[in-house]
């Protein structure tokens, strides 16, 4: 306890290793604060749904932050639905006992002066039993212009992409692609580039049922160009979530996996070293061929033909680890602590092999331990991103290295996405210098040696 004590008073004198426990501490609490506000089954759900999950994010779109560098806005996706005007400002007239029509008018401020992405819906959810409410769809822009849209049902999950209505493209705009000739200024809208009519825009909602006591409602998107605090990928997902829940996966595997191999290779060497014979002999063989296997090849073939789940791959990589060059350096400290006089001292009073072990070898020999466990953990965690980046990563799980692996296969690089690269790649970056910086300054701490260095 003094000894650790002693480590801790001295390993405060190191910037690096401050420095290390904070971005360590970060990371810790974002692991916290992903599992508490996205639990597991919820991150698993939102990262494997499907595009109707991520309905109203925009696809391909910026974090929103980079607002915050710019002059002229990038617009931000405008969601307005009919569920939310208020009763009183909706208009209502009864037809028949069993017919009626409800309008109403959804608005919203669009002062942008870049068009949305040529992305612009209406979402419809229709509760009736037979026949489906009919809607009807008018656009009015700043300047007073009524633009009608389309006449169709409002069923149960419908959706009116306007943005690809081809008849509103050539009937209405001349050619021009509805999403620029909605917003555009009329004087330019045949322009090489048309500008952008700023101001309050609208969009009537004539809803009419045929029969009583149905219902239905109209939600209006329009997608802009960023979207959430890490922006959005091709399937509409918010890579904030694959963002934070990458932090626990990465220090789960890492700690896993940097204390599985450590820790049993250690002991390991310790009962090789203490009973010596065929025993030693036998783990030193072991080691010797299992340090000539090809270690990422074998990793790649499991994931290829047997299993890419993460938990299979961690108990692959574990035990190809454990028999590793590691173990020929433990045997040589543990040889200096075996003639010691203390461990004479234990076996002449009767304590039996397992106690010398457990209690006087390995306990001598664990501070040593320490710097090279935590060195070890951004190692593994950059494998776990390498195998993901290869294709053979959990496809269930949100981390850093499946994002890199979409953003490769889409080609982010070369499209101009290079928040989709750039976000995990910072993050594992940091992961690996904040243990790094940590685990040589506790190699200083506990190797007086190095400590002059």
């Amino acid at each position: 306890m003094r000894r650790l004590k002693n480590a801790y008073t001295t390993l405060k004198r190191y910037p690096t290793a401050v420095g290390g426990v904070v971005i360590i501490a970060v990371l810790i609490g974002l692991s916290i604060y992903a599992v508490v506000t996205v639990p597991y089954g919820r991150a698993i759900f939102l990262w494997r749904g499907s595009e109707d999950v991520w309905a109203e994010n925009p696809k391909y779109a910026a974090p929103v932050w980079f607002n915050l560098f710019r002059s002229n806005k990038l617009p931000e996706t405008i969601v307005v639905k009919t569920a939310d005007v208020p009763y009183a400002e909706k208009e209502q007239e009864v037809i028949s006992s069993s017919i009626a029509k409800t309008t109403t008018t959804l608005q919203f401020e669009y002062p942008y002066e870049y068009f949305p992405t040529d992305e612009v819906n209406v979402f419809f959810e229709g509760d009736y039993s037979t026949r489906a409410p009919q809607v009807s769809l008018t656009w009015i822009t700043p300047d007073g212009r009524e633009i009608p849209l389309k006449t169709t049902k409002a069923k149960k999950g419908g959706r009116y992409a306007i943005a690809t209505d081809r008849e509103l493209q050539r009937t209405v705009f001349g050619g021009v692609r509805p999403s620029i000739g909605l917003f555009a200024d009329p004087a330019t809208l045949h322009d090489p580039e048309p500008i952008v009519l700023k101001g309050t825009y609208k969009l009537r909602v004539e809803m009419t049922t045929f029969e009583e006591g149905s219902s239905a409602d109209a939600k209006l998107v329009v997608y802009g160009k960023v979207s959430g605090l890490a922006g959005t990928d091709h399937r509409r997902r918010d890579l904030t979530v694959a963002l934070l829940w990458g932090a626990p996966i990465a220090l789960s595997f890492g700690l896993i996996a940097a204390v599985g191999t450590t820790a049993i290779a250690f002991v390991i060497a310790g009962i090789g070293t203490w009973y010596g014979g065929w025993i030693d002999a036998a783990i030193q063989r072991i080691t010797e061929v299992n340090m000539q296997l090809p270690f990422l090849p074998i990793l790649i073939l499991v994931g290829t033909f047997y299993s890419k789940s993460i938990w299979v791959m961690l108990a692959v990589i574990i035990a190809l680890s454990i028999f590793a060059a590691s173990i020929k350096s433990y045997r040589a400290m543990f040889l200096g602590v075996k003639n010691s006089p203390y461990i004479e001292a234990a076996r002449a009073y009767g304590a039996g092999n397992w106690r010398i072990i457990i209690r006087y070898m390995i306990p001598r020999i664990a501070p040593v331990l320490i710097p090279s466990f935590v060195i070890a953990i951004p190692s593994y965690v950059f494998l776990e991103a390498s195998l993901a980046v290869l294709g053979l990563g959990d496809p269930t799980l949100p981390t850093w290295g499946k994002m890199l692996n979409d953003a490769y296969e889409k080609g982010a690089l070369y499209k101009g996405y290079y928040y989709w690269v750039l976000e995990p790649a910072i993050f594992l970056v940091v992961t690996g210098l904040a243990f790094s910086m940590l685990g040589f300054a506790l190699d200083r701490v506990f190797n007086p040696r190095l400590r002059g260095l």
